[in-house]
């Protein structure tokens, strides 16, 4: 009974020591969920090891039995800027690229596996490039920004983080009016159709999507985007090309208030002038270089952010109305004073009267010398005494040299009816109309 008394006594002790034999023993082996863990990357690294062994990845998947299909789909991060004068513009996107690759397929404990960027240059890659793309970046920071998953049936998942420069070609004849569509085509550099194929994930409707706050303009409204294929042929043979446009509207905002509403003013302040005297002839040079030097500034300036395109816009059209309407008011000035030098002068009264006094006196003079004549003495001093009062009379107060022309008050009503008309039928124009995109899907 003893000894059972002491077992019992002993039991918690023994129970201790069990217990940190157990820890023990998993401190060296691991936990149940640790070991599946170890024996799963086992598994995944025999996968890989065993897909890799003897796999050429110079060689397309399904060679000389079936088409490669690649799908595509793009999901735009960023969008802008753009470049009027090296018609170009920036956008930053997310690209994938799914195809299957039977070689790869594999049975294992997981459907998809996440592997490493390091693996895709040990596999084939589509040899896609941008058609119209003039500087690409793939990001490198901190490491390569790039994604692959490979499902169990072979099937490959490839994401790769681009930053591109593409060429936009624009058609300015309605600018600041104008909206455009900026291609981004690509395709396979060396296989043609025969061998690989592309085509959209999620068809051309929902595989090209730009986030919500994607946008990066400052001058442009991002009003959508379509996407489609075409086809092109050279002399290697027929190649599949994807397409996505992305649809542009200007805002004119910034070139009413830099154009304009400067240009407006400064015909405005031309046609004050029609309301000064046309003995003011100081102010109304003055008002006639200032305007003309201003209008010649504005047209300078509003063509240097733009590119050296050989056809008016719609902006060049409105300056030079502008110009045109400030330089007629020179005109209309030369004109007043080529009709006022070809009207006959009045002949004044008081010029009039002092010529033959002068003629007068001066044949007294002459006649005093030559003879004797009492009768011609007397006839000219009578004249002399006459004319004395007409030549000394005052300036008549009332008189004033503050005269308005009748070509200024005809301007004053047709230079403003004829500015406001234009205006309205140039503003209806542009605003109203469906401005032309080309090269639109």
């Amino acid at each position: 009974m003893d000894n059972f008394a002491v077992l019992r006594q002993n039991t918690p002790v023994c129970m201790q020591w069990v217990q940190r034999i157990n820890i023990l023993s998993q401190d060296v082996t691991g936990t149940p969920k640790e070991a599946e863990l170890n024996d799963n990357i086992t598994i995944f690294t025999r996968i890989l090891d065993g897909l890799l062994d003897g796999y050429d990845n110079r060689l397309r998947p399904g060679l000389g039995e079936k088409v490669t299909e690649i799908k595509t789909n793009i999901f735009v991060t960023s969008f802008g800027p753009v470049s009027d004068t090296e018609m170009e513009y920036t956008i930053d996107v997310f690209f994938r690229q799914s195809w299957k690759d039977e070689r790869l397929c594999f049975k294992g404990p997981m459907e998809m596996l996440a592997l490493n960027n390091l693996l895709a240059s040990n596999i084939w890659t589509p040899d896609t490039f941008f058609l119209n793309g003039k500087k690409s970046i793939a990001h490198n920071m901190t490491t390569p920004n790039k994604l692959l998953r490979l499902k169990d049936d072979g099937t490959l998942l490839y994401t790769m983080r681009l930053t591109i420069s593409a060429e936009c070609p624009m058609q300015l004849e309605d600018f600041p009016m104008d909206a455009h569509a900026c291609p981004l085509k690509f395709g396979s550099y060396a296989y043609p159709v025969s061998e690989v194929v592309y085509t959209w994930t999620q068809g051309a409707a929902k595989s090209v999507v730009v986030a919500e706050e994607g946008s990066r303009l400052n001058q442009y409204h991002l009003i959508g985007q379509t996407a489609g294929t075409e086809d092109i042929y050279t002399s290697r043979g027929q190649y599949t090309v994807m397409m996505a446009h992305f649809y542009l509207k200007r805002k004119i905002g910034y070139f009413v208030i830099q154009t304009y509403m400067p240009c407006f003013m400064t015909v405005i302040l031309s046609q004050v002038s029609f309301w000064l005297n046309r003995e003011s002839v100081p102010a109304r040079t003055v008002f006639g270089v200032t305007t003309v030097l201003t209008m010649t500034t504005l047209s300078i300036s509003a063509r240097n952010s733009l590119p050296k395109v050989a056809y008016a816009t719609a902006m060049d059209w409105f300056i030079a109305v502008c110009y045109a309407f400030v330089f007629s008011r020179s005109w209309a000035w030369d004109g007043k004073k080529a009709m006022e030098a070809q009207q006959p002068k009045k002949k004044d009264p008081l010029a009039l009267s002092k010529k033959p006094n002068n003629t007068c006196s001066a044949g007294v003079n002459y006649t005093a010398n030559l003879t004797k004549d009492t009768s011609i003495s007397t006839i000219s001093n009578s004249t002399a005494v006459q004319l004395k009062p007409s030549e000394t009379k005052a300036p008549d107060p009332k008189k004033t040299y503050n005269s308005v022309s009748k070509i200024d008050k005809m301007s004053r009503i047709v230079f403003p009816v004829l500015f406001g008309t234009f205006n309205l039928v140039y503003w209806a124009t542009y605003l109203n109309r469906e401005p032309v995109i080309k090269g639109a899907v």
